[in-house]
């Protein structure tokens, strides 16, 4: 499975980055693909770094003004023009969407990620890593736009959210097993 996701690019506290390694461990001794950003910095190198010393592949989609971050030895490497055009290609190359902790560029990759969802543009799962409870508040956001009619489906057709690596996993193999 070619799982891309959406995290920060920051140097962050131990208590995302363990987080972070134990999922991207998991995902690359279970045979994935990670694809993401492409920058080989902060907890975006946390997550290549596990996935590849676990014997996952590298697919990094960076961007033009970043290409000087990108990881050099990711299995493949693709330099959007721009950010819109990065997340196309993120989203064409994965089979499902991981998002974990970030700043502005994560959300604005979630929200449109789910926004396509809702208006039929993909059916990819798409798990939110609630790290630490660092999504608690857009949880409840969500759940209010839910419960006061802004949704058109369910919350949970849109997004799953798991609390940790090994239960974001399960759920997107059993969502791809079950296609």
């Amino acid at each position: 499975m070619n799982i891309c996701v959406f995290l920060s690019a920051a140097d962050l506290d131990e208590r995302y980055t363990a987080a972070a390694r134990d999922f991207a461990t998991r995902l690359g001794k279970a045979g994935h693909t990670l694809v993401w950003g492409g920058s080989d910095t902060g907890l975006m190198k946390v997550v290549a770094d596990g996935v590849q010393d676990a014997g996952g592949r590298l697919v990094g989609v960076s961007v033009d003004f970043l290409a000087h971050k990108a990881r050099p030895n990711a299995d493949e490497m693709v330099v959007a023009g721009d950010l819109a055009e990065r997340k196309a290609l993120l989203l064409a190359k994965s089979d499902a969407i991981v998002v974990m902790v970030g700043g502005t560029g994560t959300l604005d990759e979630a929200t449109e990620i789910l926004e396509l969802k809702k208006h039929g543009k993909h059916s990819k799962p798409v798990v939110l890593l609630n790290t630490a409870g660092f999504y608690d508040g857009l949880k409840a956001q969500f759940r209010r736009m839910e419960d006061e009619g802004f949704l058109p489906l369910p919350l949970t057709d849109l997004v799953f959210f798991a609390d940790d690596g090994p239960s974001a996993l399960a759920h997107l193999e059993a969502e791809i097993g079950s296609r």
